[in-house]
């Protein structure tokens, strides 16, 4: 039996999950927010070794641990609810703590288990900073990129270079009033303007700044295990502010996706990447320039897809479901 480990908001399970119902291989869906709310669970250790069961209450699902076969850890999200509610704030605190606490220990608990995604190595393999080490170490070209919360080092280390990409670091985005989002996206700034702000401007935050790099198009490379599904995005026929500095403003505005193959030396350097990082999933992001060079972004080892397959008909949740319900 597959397990996986998502969450209630979560649509790239469902068209797996379909893929899984139509080929009749059991799973179980842990929407692990609703962990306190939804589910009935028990561990256990003796003589006999360990084992564990896990009980969905809305609809009577049952997996046991010796039961799975495979794991998908899909974005599972920590506890965030409780079935009672108390007076006192830091007892509420408590028992979220304690269920996240509880979810963790499972998570790493099942990590021999064959896995597309992992607790462990994802989190390891989300450093932007690993990531663009890794790939350079595999001959992949990157930007020049600085990480610094001083403002002189920065300048010297970009100096002579005209354009610049400044990205956040870990935060997408944060809701200013409670109501109204205000999302990060890459922004292209000139050197001037970027180091002409004031050293205060650095110093009270962490930057993330890297050489601009001029685009012909963008590819979103999907890798499952030893399969590669390559899509070009054809962000520099967007307007400004439309997707053609980050392509994930132009959802809106007609944004072009469309599956093409790339170099052998491309596929090589995924499968390599992944294999490095001990992980058999990732969603990689190159700039593809106007003189056909493939510069690497980054690889998200638990990234968006479902988007693709919507947009091309690529089948990826497909590719997915097949190595969970083959692990090898």
């Amino acid at each position: 039996m597959i397990l996986i480990f998502t969450n209630k908001e979560d649509i790239h399970p469902t068209p797996v999950i379909e893929k899984l119902r139509e080929w009749d291989v059991p799973f179980f869906r842990f929407n692990t927010e609703c962990l306190l709310t939804d589910y009935s669970f028990q561990w256990w250790c003796d003589e006999n070794g360990a084992d564990f069961r896990l009980e969905n209450t809305i609809n009577g699902d049952i997996i046991h641990g010796h039961d799975v076969t495979a794991i998908w850890d899909r974005r599972a999200e920590p506890p965030k609810a409780q079935r009672f509610i108390f007076e006192e704030p830091e007892i509420n605190k408590m028992i979220l703590d304690e269920a996240r606490g509880f979810l963790s220990f499972l998570r790493y608990y099942l990590k021999d288990v064959y896995s597309i995604g992992s607790i462990a190595a994802d989190r390891v393999a989300g450093s932007k900073m690993l990531q663009l080490s890794m790939a350079s170490k595999l001959g992949a070209s990157i930007p020049r990129t600085y990480f610094s919360n001083r403002k002189n080092p920065a300048h010297d280390f970009f100096k002579g270079t005209e354009a610049l990409s400044i990205k956040p670091i870990s935060v997408d985005s944060f809701y200013l009033d409670g109501e109204h989002e205000y999302v990060f996206f890459s922004q292209k700034r000139s050197f001037n303007e970027v180091f002409a702000q004031s050293d205060d401007a650095f110093e009270h935050t962490a930057s993330f700044i890297q050489e601009y790099i001029e685009k012909q198009y963008e590819l979103r490379v999907t890798v499952c295990c030893d399969e590669l599904i390559a899509c070009k995005i054809d962000s520099q026929s967007q307007k400004e502010g439309e997707g053609k500095e980050d392509w994930r403003q132009g959802y809106e505005f007609g944004l072009k996706h469309e599956i093409i193959d790339v170099p052998d030396i491309i596929k090589s350097f995924c499968y390599k990447y992944l294999q490095k990082l001990n992980l058999r999933f990732g969603c990689f992001d190159f700039i593809v320039t106007p003189s056909n060079d493939y510069i690497f972004l980054e690889c998200n080892p638990n990234g968006q897809w479902y988007w693709i397959e919507l947009e091309t008909g690529a089948d990826i949740s497909g590719i997915i479901a097949k190595h969970l319900a083959n692990p090898s």
